[in-house]
């Protein structure tokens, strides 16, 4: 049997999941890397019905299963996962999970941080940012996730310009934009030994 063990991803998501929807698009028939697992703390997010049409196990959990108790440390290390993505996820990732999986984990952010990183700095509140720093270019980070919000080692950044006439909504639209261009790619890349 000639047959390559596939390399497993899972995601965290916490909302409507457009990044989750296009990695599950891109890697549906890849022959190395396999979407396994989506974990969620919200049983409303949209993004469950979207792992459901891929057929996607998903496991739920609250703010305190994931901080306070090792309910998702544990299942993660039944999972072994070869790389954990935050697509969309809102909390903190704890240092017993970073510590774990040191290396492991990457977030998408869409700034080019280290500017407009930290608590408080998500969805469209950076793009409000942007706009009131009165930015020329703004962005997308792709970074390794440890205990502190936001700053891991990037691995992955694009840039684009920032409009004279952008409102935080139409500079939200172009970042995700190319979040959903470079996020599989960049996930293919890491799996693939940086090639």
């Amino acid at each position: 049997m000639s047959h390559k063990k596939h390399k497993k991803v899972v995601l965290f998501a916490s909302g409507s999941g457009s990044n989750v929807q296009k990695i599950c698009e891109y890697f549906q028939n890849h022959q190395i890397i396999k979407v396994t697992h989506l974990y969620c703390n919200s049983s409303k997010a949209r993004v469950l019905e979207k792992a459901k049409a891929f057929g996607i196990d998903y496991t739920l959990f609250n703010k305190a299963e994931l901080l306070d108790s090792d309910k998702v440390l544990e299942n993660l290390l039944k999972t072994r996962p070869d790389l954990i993505v935050l697509a969309g996820f809102l909390l903190k990732i704890p240092k017993k999970i970073t510590e774990k999986f040191s290396n492991k984990i990457i977030n998408i952010h869409p700034a080019l941080l280290p500017k407009f990183g930290g608590r408080g700095m998500f969805g469209i509140n950076i793009h409000k940012a942007v706009i009131d720093k009165k930015e020329k270019r703004t962005g997308i980070s792709i970074h390794y996730v440890n205990e502190k919000y936001d700053q891991g080692a990037n691995i992955f950044q694009k840039e684009i310009s920032v409009k004279e006439s952008d409102t935080p909504q139409t500079l939200s639209k172009r970042v995700l934009k190319i979040e959903h261009e470079y996020f599989s790619k960049t996930i293919e890349k890491i799996l693939n030994g940086g090639k």
